[in-house]
């Protein structure tokens, strides 16, 4: 099997983890082929990858000869980027991921709900003030969490257009190592620039923050570009697919979005309907990777040090041991063991202020504009896969 990106919901593919699916059941583990011709590990099944993202045999150091890089742009700038959360163990990683951890803290993230609130409702206000039909990725998908993650960081919403750019050369799979490390170096140049003046006049923001860390020795200043480089790219992409391919899941299932609507009151309702939504999408399918620096038997098959492991997050969330009839849209289903933000201790660090904003959004959009639709045919919706995340291109709406 190739590395290659497979996405729910398309009328190309019934099942849309069929591969994995294959293989989950055939072989647990088994070989695959990547861009570089390498061949390392592909972990299917739920529990499989709950017992290795927990084992200390598998590391996320990225510089190792034979990790499976995502991207040939990542194989070339991996040796130059400083240690962080998302390419260190423990006790390096525990380290950096204290520098960071706070503002995104359960507390602290739902602190954040009556703002996250307010924005969903001033942009849904200017979608029906204007005109119709719209494209739903460009008036709530992509400006939400860019909003949000701007203000808990600190960058100007203003320049948006450029960080969402850059951010899209830097990650993306069609993205050359030259152009890649461009934008990679512009980004780190912007937010460089601006922790300088965040430790010249600190604000309330994390940038904020990693500057009084920097100051105090805690962290370098390489490091806190870097991850806020980090936390500014996952912070607005992922969420932002998950909103519009979200809307799109739902107008393709009208009795879930029905029960969502019916239910929009009720906020267990609505956070569980998010985790079964995670799971049905599960828009980050094979970014999680891992080179094994001890020999590890699974199945029969010896993982040896140095093999390179890729977990295959849609095999996982569609394995029938774990969620029964797996590829129908449950919102009634309890999901929360889903895979969506990985396991153990590299989770995703935004995973809290990801719900909070999907509650919000989807407990919001659908009771608000009740006659939402589809203003194109199902099969005219362009899917996209520009970085770690699959999205849309556009989702054209009317109402």
């Amino acid at each position: 099997m190739s590395d290659t990106p497979y996405y729910p919901m398309t009328r190309e593919a019934s099942c849309p983890f069929a591969p994995a699916a294959a293989i989950r059941e055939a072989e647990p583990v088994s070989r695959v082929r990547i861009w570089d011709g390498s061949t390392p590990w592909f972990v299917t099944r739920h529990a499989d990858q709950r017992a290795l993202l927990n084992d200390p045999r598998l590391s996320i150091d990225e510089k190792k000869p034979g990790y499976p890089h995502m991207t040939r742009s990542r194989a070339a700038i991996a040796p130059h980027i400083p240690e962080l959360i998302t390419n260190t163990d423990p006790p390096e990683h525990t380290r950096l991921r204290r520098t960071v951890n706070g503002p995104f803290m359960v507390k602290r993230v739902e602190a954040l709900r009556p703002r996250i609130q307010e924005t969903i409702d001033g942009l849904v206000d200017e979608m029906l003030a204007g005109p119709n039909p719209v494209d739903l990725v460009e008036a709530i998908g992509l400006p939400v969490p860019t909003l949000v993650i701007t203000r808990i960081l600190g960058v100007p919403y203003a320049d948006h257009a450029f960080f969402q750019a850059a951010s899209r050369r830097a990650i993306s799979h069609d993205t050359d190592p030259e152009a890649g490390a461009k934008a990679g170096q512009d980004l780190g140049e912007y937010l460089g620039a601006l922790l300088t003046r965040k430790i010249a006049e600190p604000a309330d923001d994390v940038l904020s923050e990693m500057g009084a860390r920097v100051t105090a020795g805690e962290m370098t200043f390489a490091e806190a570009v870097t991850m806020g480089s980090a936390i500014l790219i996952a912070g607005h992409e992922t969420s932002a697919s998950m909103i519009s391919l979200g809307t799109l899941a739902l107008l393709h299932n009208p009795d879930q979005l029905a029960l969502l609507r019916a239910n929009s009151d009720d906020p267990r309702f609505v956070a569980g309907a998010a985790e079964e939504l995670l799971r049905y999408l599960t828009i980050v399918h094979t970014g999680i990777r891992r080179i094994a620096v001890e020999d590890i038997e699974l199945h029969g098959a010896v993982i040896k040090a140095g093999d390179g492991v890729i977990f295959d997050l849609g095999g996982a969330n569609y394995d029938p041991a774990a969620y029964p009839e797996p590829d129908r849209l449950d919102l009634t289903r309890p999901a929360r063991t889903h895979h969506a933000f990985g396991y153990g201790a590299h989770q995703c660090l935004g995973q809290s202020l990801a719900r909070v904003e999907l509650q919000v959004v989807y407990g919001t959009l659908y009771r608000r504009i009740p006659t939402l639709a589809l203003a194109v045919p199902f099969e005219e919706v362009e899917f996209a896969m520009e970085g770690v995340a699959y999205g849309l291109k556009s989702l054209p709406v009317t109402w």
